[in-house]
């Protein structure tokens, strides 16, 4: 490791070296990375292979999965929110797909995927996306496993040799006698396929890591076709026609109520399963560490860009088209860097289409269906399982799979929905309310969502408490009613008027009475002795503020957190305690007690390597005063953790800044006069020095506090191993500023020159499109 040594520099200057903004008349040219070309290539051999395999399974044309393939890479990677996004057709809608061709044909299937395409854009101009990530993961869940139960069942009879049935009873009925009548070479081949699945990933030492770079889907497929090829297996192979007796949509075809129905199984189907995987993908994203950040998905945007492909694939007579979590998992896995590698892989699936037909053809049917049935099989995730096992959505979860088995998909969800309702009602009305009497205290304990439905029963348990006694009320839930707030407000009040005493205390400390004689609200005096935040945010506070209250309020919240978090979070902390800590970054902020540095920026355990110091302060190394706690911080966390970015984060009414304007701080020998020395610089800055944007100072203290923060990012570049990190572009610095009271972040445009807003979308406030945006990556703000 080496170490951070002093480097020269002008401790006067305004903020760290940066590029400066594209000169005015500079065209952005078209730049194609390398890793998006390799990316594309990784996807595309993944997904020839399933496209066809998942045309077979629907009966469909074969052809209908290249083009749906095709189009999802151009049409939904081009207009699409999700950049590293894969669309295509998908498995998830096999049973759909499948159903509406026997029932209506071919053509009118198309012209359903059209209509799918208009609602979808419809929704997306209703701006309603988020709303379809409401929907249990165990409805969802549950609806993959039973779509891939459907799917291994049918594709079973064809690994056998046979001809799949129309429903998974009439597929498992017939199963003994399929298993009577097996085609040696149709098992073989599938067999082979499976083998190869199963072993490809899993090839030791040298020859494992390089064979691993072709996809094992591809692998086996090609391994499949070229025994069959070699040995003279006679058996069915992929058949694609002519291009020019392709079929193109036509007309609808059919009862009108029969056909909305389909229109909107396929659009809400493919609608969440598309969101959920752009959702998943952005994970994988923001996880990766060893490249470039990729803007977060736009979900409307996303959705628009799922109705124009399917409008597209369905006019091209294409099967309908989803976002793709195993392809998309490939993209992202592979190193693609922008949407540049979802549409080259839809024009490669365009040139195989067109000059691979004599190798398409060779493949034979049973090894795709092999691939298909796996994908199945895959679908009913033990994760899954697990994890609506340990929320106890286990019903939801069993429900909707049964439902998607015997009834269909959009039945099946419906259920599951119904059922999704009743548990959650359930627990919302399951309320256990107890009442004993301990060494002279009154205990009335409540267990669960305290609402309405559990006034009564909270009523008699209160009336049990004599007049004039000593009470406790605990409430251990995490939402509470305006009804039942007003039930122990009024109980409180009477009890306290007839000499008793009672307390309310909640998962987070105690709930003190409404001060009497200021009424229900009470004053801004009420709550300046706040306890611990909670989800009842309409309470007062008594003004004693002893040190055994204190105590007693520490206590209480630990109590809290082992009772009611450490259970959520035990096995997270585990693993991080056997993998060590890997922040992505460093974030340098006040020790002001106001900034809770994991609230603002959504982080959670080993996301922030956090140093807090009074002023967000970076000592010059060699200078008199010199500090070597946070000289051995930045070390550490860029030489041993190597931290992607370091982040340093002023705060409005910074108790520090107000030290640094008065003149006698500085003169001040204590320790504190000492260490606000290394805040010098800033009052020496240009006194115009950065705002906040479209606005002028509030006062000094923001615009030192500002400054302030553009001065310790040039202090960290006054450390050898920050700066030799910037210089080789492994490490990038930025600053922001919070300002306490309106709850708001500002993130640093270096540029520009000025702090700009963090909108909720997570993008900051511009109104200058053409300036480049300097944003604290990966702190979720």
């Amino acid at each position: 490791m080496s170490a951070c040594v002093p480097t020269r520099t002008d401790s006067s200057s305004s903020g760290p070296p940066e590029s400066g903004p594209p000169k005015a008349g500079h065209r952005r040219r078209f730049h194609l990375a390398g890793a998006d070309v390799s990316a594309s290539i990784s996807v595309f051999l993944i997904a020839l292979p399933l496209s066809l395999g998942i045309a077979l399974a629907t009966g469909a044309p074969l052809q209908a999965g290249l083009v749906a393939a095709a189009v999802g890479g151009l049409v939904a990677g081009r207009f699409g929110g999700s950049p590293l996004q894969v669309s295509g057709p998908a498995a998830g809608l096999t049973v759909v797909t499948a159903d509406l061709i026997q029932q209506y044909g071919w053509r009118t299937t198309c012209a359903i995927t059209v209509l799918a395409g208009l609602a979808q854009l419809g929704l997306a101009y209703l701006r309603v996306a988020r709303s379809a990530l409401a929907v249990s993961p165990a409805i969802v869940h549950g609806m993959l496993a039973g779509i891939g139960i459907t799917i291994a069942v049918a594709q079973l009879h064809i690994v056998l040799g046979g001809s799949p049935h129309s429903s998974v009873i009439d597929n498992v009925r017939e199963l003994p006698s399929q298993l009577a009548d097996i085609h040696p070479a149709a098992l073989s081949m599938s067999a082979l396929t499976l083998l190869v699945l199963l072993a490809w990933p899993r090839i030791p030492g040298t020859p494992g890591r390089m064979l691993r770079k072709i996809p094992a889907a591809l692998a086996a497929v090609a391994a499949a076709t070229a025994v069959a090829a070699f040995a003279g297996l006679n058996l069915p192979r992929v058949d694609l026609p002519s291009w020019s007796n392709h079929a193109l949509v036509g007309m609808p075809d059919g009862p009108v109520l029969g056909l909305i129905a389909a229109v909107l199984t396929i659009t809400l189907v493919g609608s969440v399963e598309s969101l959920l995987s752009a959702v998943a993908t952005d994970k994988l994203a923001s996880a990766r560490r060893d490249a470039m950040p990729v803007p977060r998905a736009q979900l409307d945007r996303e959705l628009r860009g799922q109705g124009l492909a399917n409008i597209t694939s369905g006019a091209l007579g294409g099967l309908p088209i989803t976002g793709v979590a195993v392809r998309s998992t490939a993209n992202v896995r592979a190193g693609a860097v922008s949407r540049n590698s979802t549409m080259l892989h839809g024009l490669w699936i365009i040139i195989a289409a067109l000059l691979l037909v004599p190798v398409l053809d060779l493949i034979p049917l049973a090894s795709l269906a092999a691939l298909v049935m796996a994908i199945g099989i895959q679908m009913v995730s033990i994760n899954h399982i697990r994890t609506v096992t340990r929320h106890r959505e286990v019903l939801v979860y069993a429900v909707t799979t049964v439902g998607v088995v015997f009834f269909g998909v959009l039945e099946g969800v419906a259920v599951g929905v119904a059922v999704a309702v009743g548990v959650a009602l359930h627990r919302l009305a399951r309320t256990r309310i107890t009442y004993e009497e301990r060494e002279g205290v009154h205990h009335v304990r409540v267990r669960g969502q305290l609402t309405f439905l559990a006034v009564p029963r909270l009523s008699r348990a209160l009336h049990q408490v004599p007049h004039g006694s000593e009470a406790v009320v605990e409430i251990d839930g995490s939402f509470m009613d305006h009804a039942a707030f007003e039930t122990l407000q009024d109980w409180q009040d009477a009890h306290a008027a007839r000499g008793g005493k009672a307390e309310l205390t909640g998962r987070s400390g105690p709930l003190a009475a409404p001060a009497h004689g200021k009424g229900r609200r009470g004053t801004e005096e009420d709550h300046a002795c706040c306890g611990p935040w909670t989800p009842w945010r309409n309470h007062s506070c008594t003004p004693e503020r002893t040190e055994a209250h204190g105590t007693r309020q520490l206590a209480s919240g630990i109590s809290a957190f082992q009772r009611n978090t450490a259970p959520l979070v035990r096995s997270e902390l585990a693993r991080l305690a056997r993998e060590g800590q890997q922040p992505s970054q460093l974030f340098l902020t006040c020790a002001d007690s106001r900034l809770v540095t994991s609230m603002i920026t959504s982080s959670g355990p080993g996301d922030l390597f956090v140093v807090r110091n009074v002023g967000n302060l970076v000592p010059v190394p060699g200078t008199e005063s010199g500090d070597d706690s946070v000289a051995a911080a930045i070390e550490y966390a860029v030489d041993v953790l190597q931290v992607q970015s370091i982040t340093v984060c002023g705060h409005s009414g910074c108790g520090a800044m107000q030290a640094l304007l008065d003149p006698a701080a500085g003169a001040s020998d204590s320790a504190l006069g000492r260490w606000l020395r290394h805040g010098a610089p800033s009052l020496r800055a240009d006194g115009s020095g950065p705002r906040i944007a479209h606005r002028p100072h509030a006062d000094e203290v923001e615009r030192l506090s500002l400054a302030n923060v553009v001065q310790q990012l040039n202090h960290l570049m006054a450390h050898s191993c920050v700066a030799r990190r910037v210089a080789d572009g492994s490490l990038s610095l930025h600053g922001m500023y919070f300002h306490v009271g309106e709850a708001q972040a500002y993130v640093l445009d270096t540029p520009l020159g000025e702090f700009r807003a963090v909108r909720p979308n997570g993008a900051p406030a511009d109104e200058k499109p053409a300036a480049p945006v300097t944003s604290v990556r990966g702190a979720r703000v």
